[in-house]
């Protein structure tokens, strides 16, 4: 038999699988269902956050000595000196500064950090609406951020 004998005989039209298509609906289906339930339902990405318990406005500045100034927002005054590391802080606050920074926004705005009643903690940049859920990061890295919450002025 000759490879040209199977192009001999006749090709059915509807040779693609039924099933394909149905699959292929059904996953359509599912997805705007799926769509459709979180936006009735507010449960989306854009939800509400919890109220909050605890806020609080925070400065960051960057010392000669490598050290990061922390200071209360509202009253100016110091509460610590982070030396080291602090690799989790330095990189939630770079990731912020870049917004900064691309938008010709200088460091003398106050972060927000809120405790919120769901146990959530968010870093907030009012001056450019970004956000960061430390959740997301484990609760070691909420509790690095948490601690300036009921920290007191040195």
């Amino acid at each position: 038999m000759s490879s040209y004998a199977l192009a001999d005989k006749p090709v059915n039209a509807d040779s693609f699988p039924k099933w394909v298509l149905y699959c292929a609906g059904g996953i359509l289906a599912f997805s705007l269902i799926s769509v459709g339930l979180i936006r009735i339902t507010g449960n989306g990405p854009d939800q509400l956050a919890a109220a909050p318990t605890v806020q609080r406005a925070l400065l960051f500045q960057d010392q000669k000595d490598g050290g990061v100034w922390v200071a209360d927002g509202v009253t100016g005054e110091k509460l610590t000196v982070l030396y080291g590391e602090q690799g989790f802080v330095r990189g939630a606050l770079r990731a912020l500064t870049r917004e900064r920074h691309a938008r010709g926004i200088g460091s003398a705005q106050p972060f927000d950090l809120v405790a919120r009643v769901d146990g959530r903690v968010t870093l907030m940049d009012p001056s450019t609406g970004q956000r960061i859920d430390l959740e997301s990061f484990g609760p070691t890295n909420v509790a690095e951020f948490a601690r300036f919450l009921a920290m007191q002025p040195e």
